[in-house]
């Protein structure tokens, strides 16, 4: 079963499952997300979440995180049928940053609505509940980690929130490395602020975005391919 736990430090979430659940919500996502020409105006998200798929396909081969987890096979379940059999599974793991995973979330919305759109029986897609789950973890992990009432507030704007076409997706780049460097603590009163942000597009991204389109527009580049001029740690302390 896939689940999803927040980090010690507070810096991400951790997403596990044994093989078979982090390869349906791999595949879950190429399927919503389309081939990098079906939804030209999402490349920017398309890239997003093509990044946390990368790191769900490497878990999956073992090259993240492996652990054994309890399956549930008791004792006397054994002796009453008789046979002899591990009590543990294996699960693999990946971290993803907050930010980057609660824009996921929301991105998401984007592509599962173009998917309908063109489904004939979207309520019947078993891709679309997979992504359903992933949402719901995402916020029900969120759940956790900030107050009641701020949690409602989140819920209510991710409820709401249209993240739409050409999104800067710089601005979760911006998020990232800035919630990295911050101490534990301040992760931890500023993590709802940040889902928040997110998912209202406040005067902060406006600003941001503006100053993105800027430099696209002289040459005619895309929005999504203006390089953030900084870069990510070495190494992450999750």
């Amino acid at each position: 079963m896939l689940t999803m736990t927040n980090t010690p430090n507070h810096t991400g979430v951790k997403i596990s499952g044994d093989y078979f659940d982090l390869d349906e919500l791999n595949q879950a996502f190429y399927y919503v997300i389309g081939d990098e020409n079906k939804y030209y105006d999402y490349a920017g998200a398309r890239t997003r979440i093509l990044g946390i798929s990368y790191e769900l396909r490497h878990a999956a081969q073992g090259d993240r995180n492996v652990e054994s987890v309890f399956n549930g096979l008791h004792d006397h379940m054994k002796k009453q049928h008789s046979f002899i059999a591990p009590d543990k599974n294996i699960y693999f793991s990946t971290e993803v940053l907050w930010p980057e995973v609660l824009y996921a979330a929301i991105a998401l919305k984007d592509f599962v609505r173009l998917h309908r759109e063109d489904a004939k029986f979207p309520d019947w897609d078993v891709h679309l509940h997979v992504i359903a789950r992933f949402q719901s973890l995402v916020l029900d992990c969120l759940h956790g980690q900030v107050p009641e009432e701020e949690y409602q507030q989140i819920l209510k704007a991710f409820q709401q929130a249209v993240p739409g076409e050409e999104y800067a997706i710089q601005y979760i780049d911006f998020l990232n490395i800035k919630y990295i460097d911050m101490p534990k603590k301040q992760r931890e009163k500023s993590l709802g602020v940040i889902a928040l942000k997110i998912a209202m597009q406040d005067k902060d991204y406006v600003a941001f975005r503006n100053q993105v389109l800027a430099a696209a527009t002289p040459n005619k580049v895309p929005i999504h391919e203006i390089r953030l001029q900084t870069e990510y740690p070495e190494e992450i302390e999750w």
